[in-house]
């Protein structure tokens, strides 16, 4: 197989077409926002996430690759973190989410979304800004139907555009009835650019995160549900900006321990005894004896 069609054939995977339209939303935003002012953080995520994902697996398991799963972990870190940051934050926060891969992983796969972990601990390590500029908060609004088109092909692709439906209509719908019968003060950002734009970047790009999402349609129900609440509960009750982020690492515990409870109640493999039983004829056997005895 030569390079294109291997190229080709990446592009037409999930990876290949999160990648593709992560690339389009970062070249809107930075139209926008300035390219000089964006680039270094985007650039440093980028390197920093796929070098040390090469290293890890070079020393582990002898190979190069090319890392396509670090080169988008590191992207997403990017497009979410404040664009005024240093350009060292995105580079250790990319950083983080590769090694939280191969640290906190079962037999079945890594537990946490790698960028979720990363800007959550990011936050707590250097009390960074997350102001989701790759969700075009900062664009007229018809840019919505851009994120919106983008975002629904992709999660169409993955197979999970019931647990994105679910996981909006539960979050929108809980900070309603706050609102109704609390403070509505207290929750109008959410109805607001720039959250609206993050939480729908949130639910299209990452909630259906493929390794770390359940694929069965209940299962997607129960998870985009935990999502919710949690994000909601944690809102309500520290008003981080981690909120959105908080949730899915819950829902990631959540699938971890479904995936685990499957394994452990799925029946074992007994042999099969339906195949017949050739016997071989009786002067083979004699030969077969005596060949023994020899």
């Amino acid at each position: 197989m030569t390079p294109f069609h291997g190229l080709k054939r990446f592009f037409r995977t999930p990876k290949g077409y999160l990648l593709i339209v992560l690339v389009l939303l970062a070249a809107i935003a930075a139209a926008h926002a300035g390219v000089r002012h964006v680039a270094p953080g985007v650039v440093a995520a980028v390197v920093a996430a796929m070098l040390v994902d090469i290293a890890i697996v070079r020393v582990a398991r002898g190979v190069w690759f090319f890392p396509s799963g670090a080169l988008l972990s590191g992207l997403i870190v990017a497009l979410i973190l404040s664009a005024a940051e240093p350009w060292y934050v995105p580079a250790i926060t990319a950083a983080l989410a590769v090694v939280s891969k191969y640290l906190l992983r079962t037999k079945q796969g890594h537990i946490f979304n790698p960028a979720a972990l990363a800007l959550v601990a990011a936050y707590f390590l250097f009390a960074t800004g997350q102001d989701w500029w790759g969700a075009l908060p900062n664009l007229p609004t018809p840019f919505v139907l851009v994120l919106l088109a983008t975002g629904l092909f992709v999660a169409d692709r993955v197979n999970k555009l019931p647990m994105v439906l679910i996981f909006t209509g539960c979050y929108f719908l809980v900070f309603a009835a706050y609102a109704y019968a609390g403070d509505p003060a207290r929750v109008a950002e959410i109805f607001r650019v720039p959250d609206v734009n993050a939480t729908l970047f949130f639910a299209l790009f990452m909630l259906t995160d493929p390794p770390t999402s359940p694929t069965r349609y209940r299962d997607q129900a129960v998870f985009a549900l935990i999502a919710a609440l949690v994000s909601f509960a944690v809102y309500s009750l520290f008003g981080g900006v981690y909120y959105l982020l908080a949730g899915l690492l819950v829902g990631n515990l959540w699938e971890m321990w479904r995936r685990m409870t499957a394994r452990s109640r799925a029946p074992r493999r007994s042999p099969d005894r339906s195949r017949p039983v050739r016997v071989m004829p009786a002067r083979i056997q004699g030969e077969a004896g005596n060949n023994r005895r020899a």
